[in-house]
């Protein structure tokens, strides 16, 4: 048996029917999993609240597959919109030197998550949709760095708000989202997804080990999600960052890595830590067999 064979059957046997539905079991009820049913009761605190807040388990909701039209989901979107298109949170944006100085993981990741839950076609969407490809910077990326002298994009910022707009393009068809992901992914492959331009070494070591969720981080899984939704996976710039994923698998075909959340800042509810982070070991499985 395989290594992928073996990682498959693990996750179809999963006793969450999300992750097995994920996993290609078309009969696992999504709605009767108990982390979809914890990520609905949103709590009635900021949407911020890290990670436990209503924004977070929006993206986690989407990520799980949560259906359009399930009850209370209205409950939780509502809150995210009046949180990003109120008029305290757009005083908070600065241009600077002619450059959008913003935190675009957050419209990013309400894109993302709205698109997948049936929000799409929502005027405040489009709006938010907007906003970020006027934020954009030249280099194909978004920054909140206030310093006059930076110019260049963080791929922190970049590859949240990227994926939003692809899976949104996906959805309705925007080729201006899609136009926007793309430049943000070519950014992406100018560095092979890891490596600095100037000296070829790794840009940071966390940017090569797997994470799930990745909440507004940046990692190789992230970056290689935004290249399989855009069809631009099989760029040979890519090749290395899909080596490192697949070096990542264990003796036992399973994959692994850390966690950012912690005691201090928990998640709504617990995905497991290494070789039994199920998502993480999905993620990581699906790019390689979108690979070949």
């Amino acid at each position: 048996m395989t290594a992928t064979t073996d990682v498959r059957r693990w996750l179809r046997t999963s006793r969450d029917p999300a992750i097995r539905h994920l996993a290609g079991d078309a009969s696992a009820d999504v709605l009767a999993s108990p982390r979809v049913q914890t990520l609905l009761r949103f709590p009635d605190t900021h949407p911020y609240t890290k990670w436990w807040g209503t924004h977070w388990r929006l993206v986690a909701l989407a990520d799980l597959a949560t259906p359009p039209g399930t009850g209370g989901l209205d409950d939780g979107v509502e809150r995210e919109l009046s949180w990003l298109t109120s008029p305290a949170h757009r005083r908070g944006i600065r241009t600077i030197a002619g450059l959008t100085r913003r935190c675009a993981s957050q419209e990013g990741n309400a894109v993302y998550a709205l698109s997948l839950l049936g929000f799409a076609g929502e005027p405040a969407t489009r709006t938010l949709v907007d906003a970020l490809l006027e934020w954009q910077w030249p280099d194909g990326g978004w920054n909140c760095d206030v310093r006059e002298d930076a110019r260049r994009s963080s791929f922190h910022e970049t590859v949240t708000p990227a994926i939003g707009l692809a899976v949104f393009a996906e959805t309705t068809g925007c080729e201006d989202a899609r136009a926007a992901a793309r430049d943000s992914a070519q950014l992406l492959l100018e560095h092979r997804l890891f490596r600095s331009t100037r000296t070829d070494e790794v840009i940071h070591p966390s940017w090569i080990k797997l994470h799930y969720p990745a909440y507004w981080h940046y990692d190789i899984l992230q970056g290689l999600r935004l290249l399989e939704l855009l069809g631009m996976l099989g760029d040979p710039r890519a090749t290395e960052a899909l080596d490192v994923v697949e070096r990542s698998r264990r003796t036992d075909g399973r994959f692994s890595g850390p966690a950012w959340w912690s005691h201090r800042q928990p998640d709504a509810v617990d995905w497991g830590r290494g070789r039994d982070n199920e998502m993480l070991n999905l993620r990581a499985q699906l790019l390689l067999v979108a690979d070949r």
